[in-house]
C-alpha cells in the first residue's frame, strides 16, 4: 500500500508501468466527468468515477483483488479506509474471478485505518486487503476515482 498526495505521484511511477498513464489521467481529471467506468488504455487501464455517501464500518466490506491493482484518488470529501495484509484476513466470500474480488470478515479490531483526504491517493496491490468508504464522524458525500490497472 502507498498513500500520498497527487503532486507527489511521480515518485511512484516506477512501481508499475500503468501508473504513468493513470497518474497523467488523474492530473488532467475533469470533476464534471460522469459516474461510471472510463477507459484510459483499453481494458488494461480503466477509471471508475463514483460519487457516494460514506457509511459505518459495519456496512462496508473488506476486499482484495488478484488481477488488478487500484489507485484510489479522492477528488472531494474524505473517508476512512481499513487496511490489513490479505494473508491475515479470514475469507468471507471466496474469490470471484469474473469480478476480480474476494471478500473478508472484518478483523476485530481493525488493525489499521487511515483517512483518504481530498487530493490524496492510495495504491492497493493484490496483497492489500482494504475496506473503503467508511464514514468518519457521520456519513458524508465523497467524489472518488478508482483506477484499475492489470498487474
Amino acid at each position: 500500500m502507498i498513500l500520498d498526495l497527487l503532486p507527489n505521484a511521480s515518485c511512484y511511477r516506477g512501481v508499475h508501468p500503468s501508473l504513468v498513464k493513470g497518474f497523467a489521467w488523474l492530473s488532467s481529471y475533469d470533476p464534471t466527468t460522469p459516474n461510471g467506468p472510463h477507459e484510459i488504455d483499453g481494458s488494461a487501464l480503466v477509471a471508475i468515477v463514483s460519487r457516494y455517501k460514506t457509511a459505518p464500518a459495519s456496512e462496508k466490506k473488506w476486499e482484495s483483488h488478484r488481477v488488478h491493482g487500484d489507485i484510489q484518488y479522492m477528488v472531494s470529501g474524505a473517508e476512512l479506509i481499513g487496511y490489513e495484509q490479505r494473508e491475515r484476513l479470514k475469507i468471507h466470500t471466496p474469490y470471484d474471478g469474473a469480478r476480480d474480488v474476494e471478500f473478508y470478515e472484518a478483523p476485530n479490531p481493525p488493525l489499521s485505518r487511515f483517512t483518504l483526504n481530498e487530493g490524496s491517493f492510495v495504491i492497493f496491490l493484490p496483497q492489500d486487503g482494504h475496506q473503503p468508504g467508511v464514514m468518519m464522524e457521520r456519513p458524508a458525500d465523497v467524489h472518488k476515482v478508482v483506477i484499475k490497472f492489470r498487474i
